[in-house]
């Protein structure tokens, strides 16, 4: 492994490896924890650092990931966790990396406890948080009976009285008609006139979508569950699921710092990370893989692009190699 030194100051002692790692892994979720499993089984010296709170931990279950249907995601990380103890290239710590910069020949980041490590290929697997709407009793039943995606959520409360809730005429409207194949009871709450036409109305209804644009004020029912929705006329509709939009920010500044491009904002993302299909930035040597990227948000798809950076990071290193030796051959 990477040997080190230490450096005291009046503050804290600051740890300074001076052996670079092959890569550096900042996030342990389901992209971050693929990655290091592929570069693990590559013998690649990676570092892997993990601060939790991985966006979907609040679910039941993890929907439609073949092997691991309905899975709690925390079993997921830690059953990760787990696998990657085999294979000694990889390291994992627990922490955050406050601060990343490019370098002669890599990177350097900057934990929460004040070391600084070195590494020559960068993954940022940090990850996106939904901003939910503002509406009393959406917190306490997200990832449950409130939801923004019906792939993952959708099987659970099929065949119940379901809602979309958006004011946004296009996406409403799309949703609205998404939600229909797991419910024969749906209604779009538009919160107020939205601008509906008259084709939107008649596609609605012709697809057995009620249309309610009353203002929505709270959400009710046992515990994690929803059973009505209270409008601002005091009355209610009763409801057993949710769907309702949640745009994802960044959850990190370290694609801000590191100069990465990032894409237009989207209905599903407001700043996502631009990148190539094989997860690699406008930045050479910094790789992203997850939700922090451009995408649909989902554990399968997380970890197959963990999986594709990982061996993008394999195939850079081989090719500095080559680089290396040519130069050496040369002189």
């Amino acid at each position: 492994m990477a040997t080190e030194f230490a450096t005291t100051d009046a503050a804290h002692t600051v740890r300074v490896m001076t052996e670079p790692w092959e890569c550096i892994i900042v996030g342990g979720g389901a992209a971050g924890l693929s990655a290091a499993l592929v570069l693990g089984r590559a013998r690649r010296r990676t570092l892997l650092v993990d601060s939790g709170g991985q966006s979907n931990r609040p679910a039941h279950g993890i929907g439609g990931l073949l092997g691991h249907d309905g899975r709690p995601p925390t079993e997921l990380y830690a059953t990760g966790r787990q696998e990657l103890a085999a294979y000694p290239a990889v390291e994992v710590r627990d922490g955050s990396v406050t601060a990343a910069a490019s370098t002669a020949g890599g990177f350097t980041v900057t934990l929460d406890d004040g070391t600084v490590e070195m590494t020559r290929q960068l993954i940022l697997a940090t990850g996106m948080d939904y901003r939910l709407p503002e509406l009393p009793g959406v917190a306490e039943r997200w990832g449950r009976s409130v939801f923004h995606c019906p792939f993952c959520h959708g099987w659970e409360v099929r065949d119940r009285p379901l809602a979309v809730l958006d004011s946004d005429p296009t996406t409403g409207v799309h949703r609205a008609l998404l939600l229909t194949g797991w419910s024969a009871d749906v209604t779009l709450l538009t919160n107020g006139p939205a601008g509906l036409t008259d084709a939107d109305r008649d596609h609605l209804v012709g697809a057995g979508v009620t249309i309610d644009e009353r203002a929505v004020t709270a959400l009710h029912g046992p515990g994690d569950e929803l059973s009505t929705i209270r409008f601002a006329d005091g009355t209610q509709r009763p409801c057993g699921g949710l769907l309702v939009p949640a745009v994802l920010h960044q959850r990190s500044t370290l694609a801000a710092q590191l100069g990465l491009e990032f894409a237009a904002p989207t209905p599903i993302a407001a700043d996502a990370i631009d990148i190539s299909p094989t997860g690699e930035t406008s930045v050479p040597g910094v790789l992203v893989a997850g939700d922090a990227s451009v995408g649909m948000p989902s554990v399968a798809n997380a970890i197959a692009a963990g999986s594709n950076a990982a061996a993008a990071v394999v195939r850079n290193l081989l090719f500095e190699h080559d680089r290396l030796q040519l130069h050496g051959r040369k002189h």
